[in-house]
């Protein structure tokens, strides 16, 4: 059985600006050749550093920039070899709530507007199917029916990400991409918008792709999680697996940097030294073995390829069974 949505060799660059007459023009490899399956009805999280490429990934699977190479396919089609028309007929399928709530709407249009916006382009309804379908849909969300007549400046950050996910939801489509959805979002409202989100997806019958750089966040979301780092993916599976036993050190430095309330739990994990390589000069080899206690040579000349490990877990790391024992080898210290 194909997946749902499957990412082969997908891969972004982004051509830089020359600083000067004689410089070669460079390069910033977002997406280093990614290949990722999402079954329908799950929630993937997607999550890593700022930098590692994780937004660029979400917007390349909702076709808001084309890939470099590779392939994005929805239900069989690869989205990037469809037409104008064609791919406008696909989007139905598949939308994005974006992480500024405020910078995401039109300042100039009335909630009410942009929540009805998707369903008069594609002309689905008379005006007053219309109307009617945007009150069912603010009813979804939670949003008051006396907000619908005001401005995106009048409402609460919270207030408009509601009307974010609304206008997503509007066409009833069988894909949603949510790119650091709460970020931007008081603590206070952040677990109203994650519920809201849980909800809408088993209502819905979604699959959800959730971008995010905090670990907590994701583990309350997500069924399976991909980590990023420097536009790879270095381990991929269930939530419940990445979390209980962490291989990839990457993965582990993330944990570590989660805050948690218990005492004696904390120092367990070490975060790394240095701080992350820039996109544009990566490090050979595995871009982490600059940061990571267990480089060897190996890991200089060779880039680890995301590869099983069992129960369904897959790391990119050459020493990956090593570190899956209580003790980790001396040898890989050497």
């Amino acid at each position: 059985m194909s997946a749902f949505l499957s990412l082969r060799q997908v891969g972004k660059d982004y051509p830089l600006a020359k600083r000067g007459p004689f410089e070669p023009r460079r390069t910033l490899r977002a997406v280093d050749d990614i290949s990722l399956d999402v079954n329908e009805g799950e929630t993937l999280g997607l999550v890593g550093e700022s930098g590692c490429g994780k937004s660029s990934l979400a917007r390349l699977v909702v076709q808001l920039e084309a890939p470099t190479r590779g392939s994005v396919a929805l239900d069989g089609v690869d989205l990037a070899s469809l037409g104008k028309s064609a791919l406008k007929r696909a989007r139905r399928d598949f939308q994005m709530i974006f992480q500024d709530p405020y910078a995401s709407l039109n300042p100039r249009m009335k909630a009410r507007a942009i929540i009805g916006e998707a369903l008069r382009n594609y002309r689905i309804g008379t005006p007053a199917q219309i109307e009617a379908r945007v009150a069912e849909l603010a009813r979804q969300v939670g949003l008051g029916a006396h907000l619908l007549d005001r401005f995106p400046h009048e409402l609460s950050g919270g207030q408009c990400q509601r009307i974010g996910i609304a206008r997503a939801i509007a066409l009833n489509p069988r894909l949603i991409v949510a790119d650091e959805a709460v970020s931007a979002l008081d603590v206070s409202i952040q677990a109203q918008i994650l519920n809201l989100i849980i909800r809408l997806q088993k209502e819905m019958g979604l699959t959800l792709i959730f971008v995010s750089h905090d670990m907590s966040v994701v583990a309350h979301v997500a069924d399976r999680v991909a980590v990023m780092y420097l536009g790879r993916i270095v381990e991929l599976g269930s939530t419940e697996a990445v979390f209980e036993r962490p291989v990839h050190p990457y993965t582990r430095t993330l944990l570590a940097a989660v805050p948690t309330p218990t005492p004696a739990a904390r120092g367990r994990r070490t975060a790394p030294a240095g701080e992350m390589p820039s996109p544009l000069n990566p490090p050979s080899g595995c871009h982490f073995r600059t940061r990571c206690a267990y480089a060897t040579e190996q890991c200089a000349e060779v880039a680890p390829q995301l590869r099983d490990i069992g129960d369904g877990q897959r790391v990119a790391c050459h020493h990956a069974e090593a570190l899956l024992s209580p003790v980790v080898p001396e040898a890989i210290h050497a």
